[in-house]
């Protein structure tokens, strides 16, 4: 059997989703792949840090369960920011045949906290809004989104500890509110005003948050119609692009260096049958 569980892209809504405000994810097809055969023992096989798997798979069915990026990125020369924690950690829920659910409690406890959006992306797939404590919704109008790169990783944990010192964000978190609920009448203009607010946002409250590359990108973009913004907690990892239609997103990647072609993908449950 072969599970396979999608990376995420947060189109909008980073930081204020923490608070209970709805965001934006779309799951894409630059996940993690699990293998399952059979075995007598636990055996369990991945490229790189097994943190994530070897605790999804705690009193997992006896097998030979190998993990391997699926689709991955080439030549990057750092981690894009596609979710792969939690895309292993979904795979590895799913291929044990365990409930989607246990995946969320598995990367909180290994990761140390988040809002759990890259898990809910990895489970459920599609493009969809996402609310802490709320139940799936309905997989939302298609968008042509694709991704850049900016140069350099970044570490989320840090971001996020300074978001939640910071006193001012019931103003911020309505604000967020309101550009993601009106997201789609114009999408476009949607993700420029959250890049404009997440900017302010990480003046007011000392986050290291833009960078020259993700500004250079939304400047090329908006020369093809659409907008851009970092994909998440900013500081590096990977850019979201958006435009009208798919020849401008396509007019765009030739342009590009940096551009990353993406497919909205489906998510890793209901369990796969081999």
């Amino acid at each position: 059997m072969r599970v396979v569980a999608p990376g995420k892209l947060v189109v909008a809504g980073e930081y204020a989703v923490l608070d209970g405000a709805p965001a934006l994810v779309a799951a894409v097809d630059r996940g993690v792949a699990c293998v399952v055969e059979p075995a007598d023992q636990l055996e369990i096989t991945t490229p790189g840090d097994d943190r994530f798997v070897r605790a999804a798979l705690e009193g997992a069915p006896p097998a030979r369960y190998t993990f391997a990026d699926d689709n991955p990125v080439r030549g990057l020369g750092g981690k894009p920011g596609f979710g792969g924690s939690a895309a292993a950690t979904v795979a590895a829920t799913a291929a044990a045949g365990f409930p989607a659910e246990r995946a969320y409690a598995v990367h909180e406890r290994v990761q140390g906290g988040g809002s759990g959006i890259d898990v809910y992306a990895s489970i459920h797939g599609g493009f969809r809004q996402f609310e802490l404590g709320r139940p799936p919704s309905p997989p939302l109008a298609p968008v042509a989104i694709g991704a850049a790169w900016p140069g350099q990783s970044a570490s989320t944990g840090p971001r996020v500890q300074q978001y939640r010192a910071w006193r001012g964000r019931e103003a911020f978190v309505q604000s967020s509110r309101e550009i993601v609920l009106g997201f789609a009448g114009d999408p476009v203009r949607a993700l420029r005003e959250n890049y404009a607010l997440l900017r302010a946002m990480a003046r007011e409250a000392g986050i290291a948050y833009d960078l020259d590359a993700f500004t250079q990108i939304d400047r090329l973009a908006a020369t093809f119609g659409g907008a851009a913004k970092p994909s998440g907690a900013g500081g590096g990892d990977i850019a979201v692009v958006l435009f009208p239609t798919d020849e401008e997103l396509l007019a765009f990647g030739r342009a590009c260096p940096e551009f990353i072609a993406l497919r909205i993908a489906p998510g890793a449950y209901p369990r796969p049958q081999s």
